[in-house]
């Protein structure tokens, strides 16, 4: 035998023995090496493809380490799009549901339905072609992904090979990238060590880590992808080899894919609502964040004959769990100084965990909220986590006051610099009106080189404050006159990092677009999109500062207020001398003028103009405004005829009363996605589906509203957590029989050792064969 034939040889059976080592470990949680033993075969394994290139292969283990950084994620369409779901909040509303179902087959029988936990992470889709794994696309706006391939590679638990008999020609499994628990605090710990930013939730360090550009992070930090259905599957038979969910589901679980802890078959609508009161009780106990339970009809026949609605399946619902309280004590009240100078009160809590996250501070917006909720210091105040992510002070448990509580009092002065505070005519803020603050100027250089600014890899919240505190920075133009040595001396900076950040300021100098730097610059009432339109608009910073208030009115986007805060900003001898300053340093983008009309994306909201205003529950303003954008959609700021939608969050203030007055549409955060799932599942259908496809081979339904953009490092704010989940119905195949064994308990059996499932990929319904859950 040749050199290359046995490499070759030795090269299979290594691959074959890391995976199922990898298998043993990460699925079954099972090992039966030492980590020793195999790091040797692992080292071995690179040894051979580096001395054989020839024997390259993407799929094997040597690739999970992940490689060189991409210079960004391609996008694609998915075959069949990945809709999201329609939610009840408690049993009476899901059995209404379960009637329109019975309804809906004209039945009095009971229906079976599949029941599984609704996994609060980032909904993905893997393809397989022939067995091998080949493509991974996140949810994205349900009809294209980020092509995220060489990152979800890294995911030890994702089989790369799958170990069927009846191997398939293609096969896309939809499911959750996800977290565990106790993988979260160990990353968070780590995260702390080096003095990084925590996450704010699993569900935030999943969706960010699957989406670094270097897949060696992603690989770093151990994600879990847990399959729920399949989308498009293609067998050589020319069927398929289950005709209900929970057949799906078996032969997922034996081909090797995790699958959800405790789902199961129910026999009725009543066993959903037991099943659902029972995993509420039980959801701090799993080992993976859920937020409620997703219940679809079993059989895959009465799934297509029921269909879909305009956005979602009339065979399936996410049953969500309630918003979980707990009470703790309101021991202060400190208030910190925005950018702009706004003083934001701050409850200081005796810490307390509410769903598995320590809650130990929450905004109280402003003044006017603290009165509103008749709030005391001292107070015992029950507390939730809004959409299971942001902190938020529900109210205080007046029964428990001893007497010792008092009112909260309102700082007169500001209490980073102590200058006089004063609230403008018709705002509700209180603000700190002395420029050279030192709370505002932190504040105002770390938003410069923020994500929401020039975007300055590297340069953390950290770092300026140390510039800032030390008095070596005192603009944002000073940033572009550091050297490596004025960097060298602060905590944590050695050369190599110095130089990094050095670099990075560079890049930003050099690189800026103007709409960029205008976001940058921290204008009071520009956000992005008003940055967009005047960096698209007009030549440069002296061209947007020389416009006059008819010109800057006469944009889509801006109104008598917002112009007259650009042109207030641009008036301001500081500011003037901020604007010199940049050109001298020769951070002067520039770019040819274009009209704005017309140049929104095309998409399935293209033509509509959004407002929107108040809090959003779960998700930001600006998150939910690039949610539109994406979509075609045009955002304002200013409410006007002209707009179509107005949506409204708590708080939502004069605009929404001026939206009435108007007759414009009013939606709230639910109806603005179910506007934008409903035009986007329309343009789905009719653009990219054949005429001739049974509606079952139309679409198919995923987890949730995904890739709203978000942070690469850790970041604390909120991510709109993931609708529940559902697989379209494909047409079943004739025969199925249960196949899969249950323990004397009921609940599924365990997998054999030796990594061998109970039962083969097979037909027919009942609990997937229940792999240990890692």
């Amino acid at each position: 035998m040749s050199d290359l034939a046995q490499a070759r040889q030795r090269v299979a059976e290594l691959r074959r023995l890391l995976e199922y080592h990898n298998r043993r470990y990460y699925v079954l949680d099972d090992p039966e090496i030492p980590d020793s033993e195999y790091d040797a075969l692992f080292r071995e394994l690179k040894d051979l493809e580096k001395l054989h290139p020839e024997l390259d292969d993407p799929n094997s283990p040597s690739r999970r380490v992940g490689g060189a950084p991409a210079p960004g994620f391609v996008q694609r369409d998915h075959r069949r799009p990945m809709y999201s779901l329609d939610n009840v909040f408690n049993t009476d509303e899901w059995a209404e549901f379960a009637l329109r179902v019975r309804k809906g087959l004209e039945t009095e029988e009971s229906i079976a339905f599949w029941a599984d936990p609704k996994l609060d992470g980032l909904a993905c889709e893997v393809v397989y072609e022939n067995g091998a794994f080949t493509l991974a696309l996140t949810r994205g706006d349900g009809v294209r992904g980020e092509v995220v391939t060489d990152n979800m590679r890294t995911v030890r638990n994702l089989p790369l090979t799958l170990d069927v008999s009846d191997t398939p020609e293609l096969l896309e499994v939809r499911g959750e990238v996800v977290m565990l628990k106790k993988d979260f605090q160990n990353l968070n710990r780590q995260q702390e060590e080096d003095g990084g930013k925590p996450f704010a939730n699993p569900r935030n360090a999943a969706a960010g880590s699957l989406r670094l550009l270097d897949s060696r992070i992603t690989a770093s930090r151990r994600l879990s992808f847990i399959a729920y259905g399949v989308g498009e599957a293609r067998f050589a038979s020319g069927s398929l080899p289950w005709s209900t969910h929970g057949g799906m589901m078996n032969y997922l679980a034996a081909a090797g894919f995790t699958v959800p802890p405790q789902a199961q078959v129910c026999a009725n609508a009543a066993e959903v609502a037991a099943y659902y009161e029972r995993l509420g009780e039980q959801r701090d106990d799993l080992p993976v964040e859920i937020d409620g339970v997703v219940a679809k009809v079993d059989d895959l026949a009465a799934q297509e004959a029921l269909g879909f609605t305009g956005r979602a399946p009339r065979f399936a619902m996410a049953l969500k769990f309630p918003a979980r309280q707990a009470e703790t004590v309101l021991e202060a009240i400190e208030v910190q100084v925005g950018r702009t100078g706004v003083l934001t009160p701050v409850a200081m809590l005796r810490p307390v965990e509410v769903g598995g996250v320590v809650v130990s501070r929450a905004t109280l917006h402003n003044e006017d909220e603290i009165r509103a909720k008749g709030l005391l210091v001292g107070d015992t105040v029950k507390v939730q986590r809004a959409g299971d992510v942001i902190p938020e002070v529900v109210g205080p448990v007046v029964e428990k006051r001893t007497g010792e509580e008092h009112p909260f009092e309102f700082p007169e002065t500001c209490p980073s610099c102590g200058s006089p505070v004063d609230r403008l005519p018709g705002e509700v803020a209180i603000r700190c009106l002395n420029v050279s603050c030192p709370s505002v100027l932190r504040r105002r250089i770390a938003h410069f080189v923020s994500k929401a600014g020039l975007d300055m890899s590297g340069v953390g919240v950290k770092f300026v404050e140390q510039l800032v505190d030390k008095g070596i920075v005192k603009s944002p133009s000073d940033l572009f006159r550091l050297n490596i040595s004025d960097i060298l001396f602060l905590e944590r900076m050695g050369p190599k990092s110095a130089a990094n950040v050095k670099a990075a300021i560079d890049a930003a100098r050099t690189g800026a677009a103007l709409e960029r730097l205008v976001a940058a610059m921290g204008i009071r009432h520009v956000g992005e999109q008003t940055a967009r339109t005047l960096g698209r608009t007009f030549a440069d910073l002296d061209a947007i500062a020389g416009a006059t208030q008819e010109e800057l009115t006469a944009l889509p986007d801006i109104g008598p207020e917002v112009a007259g805060s650009i042109r207030a900003f641009f008036h301001n001898a500081d500011n003037q001398r901020l604007v010199r300053e940049f050109r001298e340093l020769k951070l002067w983008p520039e770019n040819v003028p274009a009209d704005t009309a017309g140049e929104e994306a095309e998409g399935p909201l293209s033509g509509r103009t959004f407002i929107f205003t108040g809090t959003l529950p779960g998700m930001s303003r600006p998150d939910a405004a690039r949610m539109a954008e994406a979509a075609g959609g045009k955002v304002v700021k200013t409410i006007s005829k002209n707009v179509d939608y107005v949506v409204v969050g708590e708080k939502a203030g004069s605009k929404l009363a001026k939206a009435e007055s108007l007759g414009l549409t009013v939606l709230d955060l639910d109806g603005f996605l179910r506007l934008l799932d409903e035009s986007a599942a329309s343009d789905a259908v009719d653009a990219a589906m054949p005429e001739s496809a049974p509606i079952a081979a139309q679409a198919d339904v995923a987890r949730g509203n995904e890739d709203v953009p978000l942070e690469a490092e850790p970041v604390a704010e909120a991510v709109p957590p993931s609708d529940a989940a559902v697989e379209a119905p494909v047409e079943p195949s004739a025969g199925d029989a249960p196949a899969v064994a249950s323990a004397p308990d009921g609940e599924p059996a365990e997998a054999e050792s030796k990594g061998k499932e109970t039962s083969k990929p097979g037909k027919g319904s009942g609990s997937p064969t229940q792999l240990k859950l890692f």
